[in-house]
């Protein structure tokens, strides 16, 4: 291994098999990019794959539209998975033969008062600061944009460049990908613990058999410190963040176009008609509850910036548990754990992440080569 205190790489001369712990978008896509380069892939995930917080997302790519004042980091990676997710979205329906759902249609960024438009206001500035391509609309002009905008909206900022994208048709689409080149998936089987080893780390199951490979990821979301076999100081440091969202169904002649943000929510429109309406974000430990002042706080958040939402049948309600780390920010890379590889910690943005995450995670581990991408978000740095 390389000196911690010059590269976080592991040098490992011949990678041939991998085990990925963790069956959300990561760890699939990670798994489909490493099982295309011909490497034996094995993904184990605790449920159903990509059932997690990766399926209760709402498929926004918005890099442009979430850059906020202390996340200059943070965008720069966000920018550069977005700039890949229309090769990484073809790539995957070709190998998969399932439709994404991919949208470029932009997002708007809207306020409802004049204190919210003042916020959003400096918010834009900031944003043309630093050189990120958004525009100022009027209230007027946004609605003639988006005719569903409430009539009340003051201002509004698009992000022209922002998408989004079915992220459960991406999820069965990489599912599919995976296994086509020959990736072997695991269901409902927990992994306890995880075994250390410079050569052959191992993972160790509930029913105590085990499966040694090159490599160990952890990709398991919200659990990833959860898994035993690491010492202290060396887990990934990632807590659950709770996050209730809703489903509606599109009924004519309702029709929104764009991804919609405001103060208090968000609504995200798909192809097949469905309406994505989040998020809370609550830190309440484990708990997937579905509770009333939740859904209460995301519908009239809804409803205040797209008032037709009120008309439309409310299909169903999800509860994921996102991987938040110390600093809300992803953990990428080697460990100081011999063999072990972290790819964990996405907290909101795992969904536009995975484009570049998949990609570098392959380069890193099949090629030995240190992606620049990644260089803030090492695990070194919680040391």
């Amino acid at each position: 291994m390389i000196n911690t205190a010059v590269s976080t790489l592991q040098v490992i001369m011949s990678v041939n098999s991998v085990n990925i712990i963790g069956g959300g978008i990561i760890g699939l896509a990670a798994g489909w990019q490493l099982a295309r380069r011909g490497i034996s892939v094995r993904i184990f995930e605790r449920g159903s794959m990509g059932r997690g917080a990766s399926f209760a997302a709402a498929g926004m790519l918005t890099a442009d539209a979430e850059l906020g004042f202390e996340e200059k980091k943070l965008y720069r990676v966000s920018r550069e998975s977005l700039g890949r997710w229309p090769a990484f979205a073809h790539l995957l329906e070709e190998d998969s033969g399932v439709s994404v759902g991919y949208q470029d249609q932009g997002t708007l960024v809207v306020a409802n008062d004049r204190d919210h438009e003042e916020a959003l206001r400096r918010m834009f500035d900031f944003q043309l600061g630093e050189g990120v391509d958004v525009s100022w609309l009027s209230g007027e002009e946004a609605r003639d944009l988006e005719p569903f905008l409430a009539p009340g909206i003051t201002g509004a900022v698009l992000a022209s460049d922002d998408h989004a994208v079915d992220n459960r048709a991406v999820l069965e689409a990489l599912v599919t990908a995976f296994q086509r080149a020959g990736g072997e998936l695991f269901e409902n089987s927990l992994v306890t613990d995880v075994g250390p080893d410079e050569h052959r780390p191992r993972i160790v199951m509930d029913d105590g058999s085990d499966f040694d490979a090159d490599v160990v990821v952890i990709a398991a979301g919200a659990w990833s410190n959860q898994i035993k076999g690491l010492e202290n100081g060396k887990k990934p440091p990632v807590r659950p963040v709770k996050g209730q969202i809703i489903e509606l169904q599109k009924v004519n002649p309702f029709d929104l176009k764009y991804v919609v943000r405001g103060p208090n929510a968000y609504l995200v429109p798909h192809l097949d008609g469905r309406i994505m309406v989040g998020a809370t974000s609550e830190e309440m430990g484990y708990d997937t509850r579905v509770t009333a002042g939740g859904i209460y706080k995301i519908l009239e958040g809804g409803w205040e910036i797209v008032p037709g939402i009120y008309d439309l049948s409310l299909t169903e309600i999800f509860v994921g548990l996102r991987p938040g780390s110390r600093d809300n920010h992803p953990i990428m890379g080697f460990s100081d754990v011999p063999g072990v590889y972290f790819a964990t910690g996405h907290f909101r943005h795992g969904i536009l992440h995975s484009a570049l995450s998949a990609e570098e995670i392959a380069l890193e581990i099949c090629e030995s080569v240190e992606s620049e991408w990644f260089s803030d978000f090492r695990p070194q740095r919680f040391a």
